[in-house]
């Protein structure tokens, strides 16, 4: 029964609570077993919550005894945090020794919207220190690995969101998507993630990176399987200066299997030379299928999109350098003992960050500094603005841009360690949505030789989620990647 109940999609599992085949109690209890299972192996957690979990599953139990309208469909469903978003009492680490011991006062905005919707929030997942990695190798706690080979990571920096769900430890998981740190995991993993809009969702509570990328957002098994969670987290949230005010559409997916009258632009920039090639036929086979089902496919040129990777890696770790420069062993975070209040800077820093964080830091700060500010960090956001317009350019012609999320499927765990050029390379196809603001969804459509997952991406104009989401469950309501998981 707990396997039965571990593989259900979130509407399935929805259905069964209403239906009373099901309790919220057995629901959780199922997956905290699984998780027992599984965790030894995938290490995708950092903290469980099983005591309170399991009382929130018996308050939603209650409520749907006593209530005579129609719940939420949210009501009892399990999920899991990735341990960057702030949840009142439980630990909120980064991923960071220098927040080993922080326990926040207070919930995410995201957070809240989901627990008042009565779901039941089973722990906190591992990731890349403060998001900052692809691969969830930078966390300085444990190596999450990638449930289909664990030698593999599971990408980052929301690895440890996309395991679990991939691993059937929860069935929707949140995480945060910087540069891809949302789809490319779920690439990896299999598994479907959306990164909404810029400002959609509030960043509330979420321990912030780079403050004018940073998104919240979804995992799941299938794009149906983040609605509804998405409707209840996004909305304006005047605690955030950055949230929009933008109606929430209310989305109804449609079953139809074809995309009659859907423009998909096809950029060519995106299928570059040293793709593996198992990537790119599976992402072109899976635009061809959608021609075929009524799609009109049009090829589209985002010019700039080559020079996304340098933007980003001066923009980012400029906002990762302000950002974490209040994390000082004084105001916040680890402290070290020591004689002077600079060896306290000093000593604080560097043993409470990892050599990654430590990295971007310096190459923020440089490109910050007196001097270079306008020769690095200036022309960055002037040539972002053009990244930003060849966007606005071309959904004029098109309603989504398809693409592959990945130029590879997952690689072995260690194996970009010594070269973070090549760990930041894997994030070219996913940096330009960030640097734009525009949502993306990433969801599976093949395996490579080895029975690795491939995924593609959906992009869509600025708070175009409804769109994207229709789009990728047209998808799969043809094809079964998305049903499929590492136990078959």
């Amino acid at each position: 029964m707990t396997a039965d109940l571990c593989n259900l999609s979130v509407m399935d599992a929805s259905q069964a609570l209403s239906s009373g085949a099901c309790s919220s109690v057995e629901l959780t209890q199922a997956y905290f077993q699984r998780i027992h299972q599984q965790e030894p192996n995938i290490q995708a957690f950092l903290a469980l919550n099983e005591e309170t979990a399991l009382q929130q599953a018996a308050e939603a139990d209650r409520k749907r005894k006593s209530t005579s309208s129609n719940p939420s469909p949210l009501l009892g469903m399990p999920f899991a945090v990735k341990d960057v978003l702030c949840v009142q009492g439980l630990p909120c680490t980064c991923g960071s020794k220098i927040l080993e011991n922080y326990r926040p006062p207070f919930h995410a905005t995201a957070i809240q919207r989901l627990l008042d919707q009565g779901m039941v929030l089973l722990g906190k997942t591992n990731m890349d220190e403060f998001a900052m990695g692809s691969s969830t190798e930078n966390s300085a706690y444990k190596i999450t690995h990638n449930p289909w080979n664990l030698e593999r990571v599971p990408g980052g920096s929301s690895g440890g969101s996309a395991a679990v769900v991939s691993a059937r430890m929860a069935p929707i998981t949140l995480g945060s998507d910087t540069g891809g740190s949302i789809r490319q995991p779920a690439a990896f993993c299999g598994i479907t993630g959306l990164k909404p809009s810029y400002g959609r969702i509030s960043r509330y509570g979420l321990i912030a990176y780079g403050s004018s990328l940073d998104s919240v957002g979804f995992l799941g098994h299938s794009a149906a399987d983040l609605v509804s969670a998405f409707q209840a987290a996004a909305g304006f949230d005047p605690r955030d200066a950055t949230s929009v005010e933008q109606p929430v559409p209310q989305i109804k997916l449609n079953d139809q299997a074809n995309y009659a009258g859907l423009r998909i632009g096809v950029p060519e920039e995106y299928f570059i030379e040293g793709m593996q090639p198992a990537v790119e036929q599976a992402v072109r086979q899976a635009i061809a299928q959608m021609q075929s089902m009524g799609a009109v496919i049009v090829p589209v040129s985002l010019p700039h999109t080559s020079m996304a990777v340098p933007v980003y890696y001066l923009l980012a770790p400029a906002e990762a350098s302000a950002n974490l420069a209040r994390f000082d062993g004084i105001r916040y975070g680890y402290r070290a003992e020591a004689d002077t209040l600079w060896q306290t800077y000093v000593h604080s820093r560097g043993t409470g960050f990892g050599a990654e964080v430590k990295r971007r830091i310096m190459l923020g700060t440089y490109a910050l500094s007196a001097g270079y500010y306008d020769a690095y960090y200036g022309q960055a956001q002037k040539v972002r603005t053009l990244i930003k317009e060849d966007f606005t350019r071309v959904f004029e012609q098109v309603d989504v841009i398809a693409a592959p999320v990945t130029p590879t499927t997952a690689f072995k765990i260690g194996q970009h360690s010594d070269s973070p050029l090549e760990m930041y390379l894997e994030d070219v196809f996913t940096l330009p949505a960030n640097l734009a603001g525009v949502p993306g969804i990433s969801f599976p459509v093949g395996f490579d030789e080895s029975g690795l997952p491939i995924g593609m991406q959906f992009m869509g104009a600025p708070f175009s989620e409804a769109i994207l989401l229709q789009a990728a469950h047209r998808y799969q309501t043809i094809t079964d990647w998305h049903l499929r998981n590492p136990d078959n």
